[in-house]
């Protein structure tokens, strides 16, 4: 099966992981036709087994490796179809897609999530809920949000991490290549 693996949080910070390397150990893990996109922790592969499965197995995997911990949230082909299929946001895909994100959370988004953190927001910050997404417009950036990556988790009630409508794209395409 298809799936599209995300990492929260390397190649910032100080974390160093790269891609190269990452590659590596999912073939390690047995995962075929495996490709990364850009720096940020993207990766599409076919694996047989259950996301939570392949999540663990990636997540352990990169700590006895790189000597870090980092959440890893895993979604089949059939799931990011969906997210690629359209955003609660369409002016902002076609306008400002760099400004447009998707987060997917490591387990069950709890609910109201999105209007809890719509409400923190500010400068015309928009959030979305939809089925197991978090759908962000930061029309000023994110990087000056107050929604913070913790403030984001908390209302979430588990690790969420984000990618840009263009990365969500560029998954899609590399998914059915």
């Amino acid at each position: 099966m298809r799936y599209v693996a995300l990492l929260r949080a390397v190649n910032v910070g100080g974390c160093k992981l790269p891609m190269a390397e990452l590659r590596e150990v999912c073939a390690g893990l047995g995962w075929e036709n495996v490709a990364t996109y850009i720096q940020s922790g993207n990766v599409v592969f076919d694996a047989a087994g259950k996301p939570e499965a392949l999540e663990a197995a990636l997540e352990q995997a990169v700590t006895a490796r790189f000597g870090f911990e980092r959440p890893v949230i895993v979604r089949s082909a059939k799931q990011w179809a969906a997210y690629a299929a359209g955003s609660p946001f369409p002016e902002q895909e076609k306008d400002r897609p760099n400004y447009l994100l998707l987060g997917l959370a490591k387990s069950a988004v709890a609910a109201g999530a999105g209007e809890a953190l719509e409400a923190r927001g500010a400068a015309g910050e928009q959030v979305r809920q939809d089925r197991d997404a978090l759908w962000f417009f930061f029309p000023d950036g994110s990087g000056v949000s107050k929604l913070s990556p913790a403030a984001i988790d908390k209302a979430a009630g588990s690790p969420v991490t984000t990618r840009n409508w263009r990365t969500v794209l560029k998954l899609q395409e590399m998914l059915t290549a």
